[in-house]
């Protein structure tokens, strides 16, 4: 079984990001990058209280002490069916949650804990631990899933079909359905919210369409072309603010990093594409936004699995007259390599890319003497 990657972006934390390497042995490195004074802390993790073995899902409540796990099933204490909530603070296991079927996807944000299976879906008071609903899904053996992180909105996304691209909204908190979108032709394979829940942003196994759809309007949304020949998307990203994400950011197979300026699209206010693509076809309507379409390639190798975030987005301004804004953006890839993109914009759509940094995570961790 090789090593694998998964980072979670800290979307209320103003200083640092948390990646977590996930390998065969009984400690998970944990990154904490300083983004103010840019110095690279590695801090092992020791599950003393777990038996030596891979984890298949690491997923941690912002930047607190609080993890959930679960086990690869290379030893019984790690079995893919159990949810493991951990301490890093005391390196104790708070609770265990069992189930009959293996755990697919976990999301959780300050109120909620959301477990995925193949076939259900649970959601939790996070609190509390109780089940407060049972939502019953197509498969989703993926564990495709979005959760916006506020504690207002808690969305959760779900595919709502197997066959095409539809996506269930289920409003956690007040426990009843919001709306069902329509969001591609094909089936989904990526999904994420905006910070505040008022935007989801789609992509579909055709992998050449990105949306964002307006939840609260269901029927609305803004399509940007990631390219003409199909790719799979791995990974997607909204800038922080909680009103309008000025970007969002892709990676896929091709290896690219894609940027899309959600702000001039948004305000630009696009008739609902559901009224539009009934009369043109999704390459004539889907390309009104290229625009706003900014591309990085060569970032990762073709077909190596990445995840990004962008970290932060400030405003600029370089000399009288010139504004714009500096996104900084995370990347960790599944061949162990983690950058650092800074994507410059300025307010006549003028864009320049760099790289700030790169750690080979493999290397460091051979390197370490313990």
């Amino acid at each position: 079984m090789g090593s694998s990657f998964l980072m979670h972006g800290l979307v209320d934390c103003a200083l640092k990001e948390v990646i977590f390497f996930k390998s065969r042995g009984r400690h998970a490195l944990k990154f904490l990058i300083d983004a103010v004074q840019h110095q690279q802390l590695i801090q092992y993790i020791s599950f003393s209280q777990m038996a030596v073995g891979a984890f298949s899902i690491v997923e941690m409540l912002f930047s607190t002490n609080l993890l959930a796990i679960v086990g690869a099933g290379e030893q019984p204490s790690l079995s893919p069916r159990k949810l493991c909530l951990f301490n890093t603070l005391t390196g104790s296991a708070l609770r265990e949650l069992n189930f009959l079927t293996s755990i697919v996807a976990v999301r959780l944000n300050r109120k909620r804990l959301i477990v995925v299976l193949r076939d259900k879906t649970y959601i939790y008071d996070l609190n509390r631990l109780v089940i407060l609903e049972t939502i019953d899904t197509v498969p989703n053996n993926k564990g495709l899933c979005a959760f916006s992180p506020g504690s207002e909105s808690c969305y959760l996304a779900l595919p709502a079909s197997t066959t095409k691209g539809s996506v269930l909204i289920y409003n956690t908190v007040a426990l009843q359905s919001v709306c069902q979108i329509d969001a591609h032709k094909s089936p989904l394979v990526a999904m994420i919210f905006s910070s505040s829940g008022t935007y989801l942003a789609t992509a579909s196994q055709q992998g050449t369409i990105i949306r964002v759809h307006l939840v609260s309007q269901a029927t609305e949304s803004y399509s940007f072309r990631r390219g003409t020949y199909p790719s799979t998307i791995y990974s997607l990203s909204f800038g922080p603010c909680a009103d309008v994400p000025e970007v969002l950011v892709a990676t896929s197979s091709s290896g690219s990093l894609h940027a899309f300026l959600l702000g001039p699209a948004i305000k630009q206010r696009r008739k609902p594409y559901r009224v539009i693509g009934s009369l043109i076809p999704d390459t004539l309507s889907d390309a009104f936004d290229h625009a706003y379409h900014h591309i990085l390639h060569n970032v990762v190798p073709a077909c190596v699995k990445s995840h990004v975030r962008i970290y932060s987005i400030d405003n600029i301004s370089s000399a009288p007259g010139v504004s714009g804004f500096r996104a900084s953006i995370f990347i960790i890839t599944h061949n162990g390599y983690f950058r650092e993109y800074s994507l410059n914009v300025t307010k006549s759509n003028e864009c320049s890319w760099s790289l700030e940094r790169e750690v080979n995570v493999l290397d460091t961790i051979s390197n370490d003497p313990n």
